[in-house]
């Protein structure tokens, strides 16, 4: 099954406010395997970036408004996240800020039956516990050290990771080969070890006994004075 893990980063927490989607990233998933397939893109939001926002993303104004306006990549980004479900943590504010855009530039909205959502799940797995991205990877041994700010598609990266072990461990995505992957049955291969170089390999010995084997067999039978089964059958 094919899933897009994805996170965005904004002006602000609140998009009928007035805030802008700033950043997306989104990291392709098959079978819970990443198959190093990304979308990745900045936005000019056509507004000012508050400093708060500002010192979680790290994304000035100055920077933002040399990059392309949403319209300008929705083609692109619809075309990645084609109709496969969009897994995000919080997802409800990312698919919130990603619907406004959507509808800002005249498009249909994402539907939310589409939406998977890390944070319950990682409050059904752990609760009482941290649930942050952060905390998650820190539980996991996930390595965040590149995570100085925010950034959209690191950590759709990181929750990749952080999602294959909230829905059973690595262990379930071992399957790596293009056929199983793409979801056609892969035939099973079964490795047979070579002889070791200057060995004659032997030749496999029938299941059943020789006539000969059978007969020795019954011979050494008949020479136990007081075999072990006899006794329990008297026991009996």
């Amino acid at each position: 099954m094919r899933e897009i893990i994805f996170d965005t980063e904004t002006t602000g927490l609140s998009p009928a406010g007035g805030d802008r989607m700033v950043e997306i990233g989104c990291v392709e998933m098959i079978g819970r395997v990443e198959t190093g397939r990304t979308f990745h893109a900045y936005f000019n939001p056509e507004r000012s970036m508050p400093s708060e926002a500002e010192a979680v993303h790290g994304l000035s104004e100055a920077f933002l408004s040399g990059q392309p306006l949403f319209a300008e990549k929705v083609e692109e980004l619809l075309e990645f996240i084609a109709g496969d479900p969009l897994v995000a943590h919080n997802a409800s504010f990312d698919f919130g800020f990603l619907n406004h855009e959507l509808g800002l530039c005249a498009r249909e909205a994402v539907c939310m039956t589409r939406m998977v959502d890390t944070l319950p799940l990682a409050r059904s797995k752990f609760p009482g516990a941290k649930h942050s991205l952060d905390a998650l990877c820190s539980r996991f041994g996930v390595d965040r050290s590149a995570r100085v700010k925010h950034g959209a598609l690191l950590d759709a990266e990181l929750l990749a990771q952080v999602y294959i072990e909230l829905t059973g461990g690595r262990q379930i995505g071992l399957g790596l080969d293009p056929a199983e992957l793409a979801g056609e049955a892969a035939p099973i291969a079964i490795a047979v070890a070579a002889p070791a170089p200057g060995i004659e390999a032997r030749a496999p010995r029938p299941h059943e006994p020789t006539e000969q084997e059978a007969e020795a067999h019954r011979n050494f039978i008949a020479k136990m004075a007081e075999p072990l089964w006899n006794k329990v059958r008297r026991a009996s």
